[in-house]
């Protein structure tokens, strides 16, 4: 069993407090990823769970074993950091067994556990080469076959994949996904890239001031965000936000946006919305949702003629940028669109997908 609980958790520094009190519950074979902007005490949480940082209240427990006191030797835990911490003048195979050896292993034992994480990693022919031989996602690869041959109770990972280029670390994270479906240890994952999180867990995380803004799978998360923090967090690129004022008019609820544009609420959301009619409010709307326009619209998407500022092709689309008033907004459209910068374009507003955000509470409403 290793589930780990994160209950009340605080930790301080003098007068700074990093972490908030926070309660988290890692289910046995889970992986989960911490997420968030540089300081949202990601990585604090991270080493507290690792013993590498004394809490300052709170309990930590893994696999139903207290371990507040518990020196990190003696949690069981693997931890895997961003700078690889290899031995330059030891081979793969000794790196890999360095631990098991300071364990006092038998050296058949060392042997076999070296050979199937080599085997599971696609590194068994190069057991033999020292780290300088190695790329990028060698060296990480091996990093990680020292922490699976320790079999340990939970798999910790602190930003592993930082210092690879854009490729590999696409390559990385398929990797690391196919071993936890292979090894399926309890683990906890640490990053800022918010498309690592999503691609990767099976509960994300999302970190804001040291607090926990919202917990759930990644779907779930980019469907349905509990607070603005984290409706602009997931999701590239960003949600639009822009300001709207729910008005009333003889039964049709609309939205009054900026520089005079306006856009009704879909019939499936005016009893939600109605009791925020005449309040200042934040409209949220994701670019994929702001898409090309064609006739007929179905119900609950609403023409938006958008004024362009700059056109980014991709290939496979293209992202088009334009200002309402003083918000900048982003349109995820077709890469065979007529748009032209300082021309108008339209485009279809999917209000099925909106967001509605309290400007006083900062929640989705």
């Amino acid at each position: 069993m290793a589930q780990v609980s994160l209950r009340k958790v605080v930790k301080a520094y003098e007068s700074y407090q990093a972490v908030h009190g926070i309660d988290l519950e890692i289910n046995d074979h889970e992986f989960v990823v911490l997420v968030g902007p540089s300081g949202c005490g990601k990585t604090t949480t991270l080493r507290m769970v690792a013993g590498l940082e004394e809490i300052t209240g709170g309990e930590i427990w893994i696999g139903g074993d207290l371990v507040n006191d518990v020196p990190p030797r003696d949690r069981d835990i693997a931890m895997v950091f961003q700078n690889y911490a290899l031995y330059p003048h030891m081979t793969v195979f000794e790196n890999m067994a360095f631990g098991l050896k300071l364990r006092k292993f038998p050296r058949d034992e060392i042997k076999r556990r070296v050979a199937e994480a080599a085997q599971i990693l696609d590194l068994s022919e190069l057991l033999e080469r020292r780290p300088k031989a190695l790329s990028g996602g060698q060296r990480q690869r091996v990093a990680m076959g020292r922490a699976i041959v320790r079999n340990p109770r939970v798999f910790l990972f602190d930003e592993p994949l930082s210092n690879l280029d854009a490729k590999l670390r696409v390559q990385m994270r398929t990797e690391i996904k196919k071993v936890h479906q292979t090894v399926n240890t309890t683990t906890v994952y640490v990053t800022h890239d918010q498309v690592e999180a999503m691609t990767l867990a099976d509960r994300v995380v999302v970190m804001n001031a040291g607090r926990i803004e919202q917990v759930g799978p990644p779907q779930e998360l980019y469907h349905s965000p509990t607070t603005r923090f984290v409706a602009g967090f997931i999701g590239s690129p960003a949600m639009n936000f822009l300001p709207a004022r729910l008005v009333n008019t003889g039964g049709a609820l609309t939205m009054q946006l900026v520089a005079g544009f306006s856009l009704p609420v879909p019939e499936s959301r005016k009893a939600r919305y109605a009791p925020y009619t005449g309040r200042e409010m934040t409209l949220g709307i994701r670019p994929e949702h702001l898409a090309d326009y064609a006739e007929p619209l179905r119900p609950g998407v609403a023409r938006l003629d958008a004024p362009v500022d700059v056109v980014e092709p991709m290939g496979s689309e293209t992202l088009v940028h334009f200002m309402l008033g003083a918000a900048q907004l982003t349109a995820r459209v077709g890469p065979d669109t007529p748009a032209k910068a300082g021309e108008k374009l339209p485009l279809a507003a999917d209000l099925n997908q909106m967001h509605l955000i309290d400007n006083e509470t900062a929640r989705v409403v």
